[in-house]
């Protein structure tokens, strides 16, 4: 049977490509099978890949609010935007989990002339300067010319010395973040100039989705039980994830959730963290 990606190519339907995000999700097996089966019988040729979705998320939503945000993780980050401005935020406490220290939106003055910069890192004595690329769709993609920009850019930085975390220090390396993903020339180039690239399946055994995964990182608007409208004033607020609402629950309270709801949010919150 054939499927229409969002892409628009059409490709055969793989139902283990499937089973395989389904099992990312967290859901127990009988689920997985059950969801598989369900979702097969729905099928038609030339059914959109996001049609699919929309099954599977419903069938998974029915069973465990939990499993269902963890398979819409990757639309979750595509909320973070439209501008991105709440994704480099979000990048910024990936790299906060792995003990950096992170200051995000600065304006620097390179040796020709001023830029913005995202993100700065720094562990030890590295700072790291990282430039995020935001796609609102799946089916953006950052090409070769981004790295290539990017890197006129770090040359331009690095030659001078900045206050950042303490007075009189130097950029080292730049990372590139997307949410999506990079071309295969924007990747080469990038290894060749020396840039990292970071994006949702990139590196493979590092990528956003394996740090996410393994800190449990999830954004706050993997959340099911909450409305866009709620999730935007969450991000408002800097409660950027959802762990964080495990701690601290002021926040919803503050947006006007009623304590039923709340508990709620907090039970699917434990549920993406795997905390029950």
């Amino acid at each position: 049977m054939k499927v229409i990606k969002h892409s628009g190519h059409v490709v055969p339907f793989d139902i283990e490509k499937l089973r395989l995000s389904l099992q990312k999700s967290g859901a127990p097996p009988a689920l997985i099978e059950e969801s598989l089966t369900q979702i097969q019988n729905q099928m038609y040729e030339g059914i959109t890949t996001k049609q699919i979705y929309k099954m599977a998320f419903a069938i998974l939503k029915k069973a465990s609010n939990g499993n269902a945000a963890r398979y819409n993780l990757r639309s979750a980050l595509q909320m973070l935007g439209p501008a991105g401005f709440f994704f480099e935020k979000f990048i910024a406490r990936l790299y906060t989990a792995e003990g950096f220290k992170t200051k995000t939106n600065l304006i620097l003055q390179g040796k020709c002339v001023s830029h913005e910069v995202d993100v700065l890192l720094k562990k030890e004595n590295l700072i790291s300067m990282i430039e995020c690329k935001f796609h609102s769709s799946r089916e953006g993609s950052s090409d070769v010319k981004v790295p290539m920009y990017i890197l006129s850019r770090f040359n331009d930085l690095k030659v001078k010395q900045h206050n950042l975390f303490s007075n009189h220090e130097t950029i080292n390396s730049c990372i590139i973040v997307t949410n999506n993903r990079f071309t295969k020339d924007a990747e080469n180039f990038a290894n060749c100039s020396g840039i990292s690239l970071l994006s949702w399946d990139y590196p493979r055994d590092n990528s956003i989705k394996n740090k996410i995964d393994k800190g449990a990182l999830y954004p706050i608007t993997c959340l099911t039980t909450l409305s866009m409208v709620e999730k935007e004033k969450l991000l408002i607020l800097d409660q950027i994830l959802v762990k964080d609402l495990t701690y601290d629950s002021n926040n919803l309270h503050k947006i006007g959730l009623s304590d039923n709801r709340v508990r709620n949010v907090l039970k699917e919150a434990s549920q993406i963290c795997k905390l029950i």
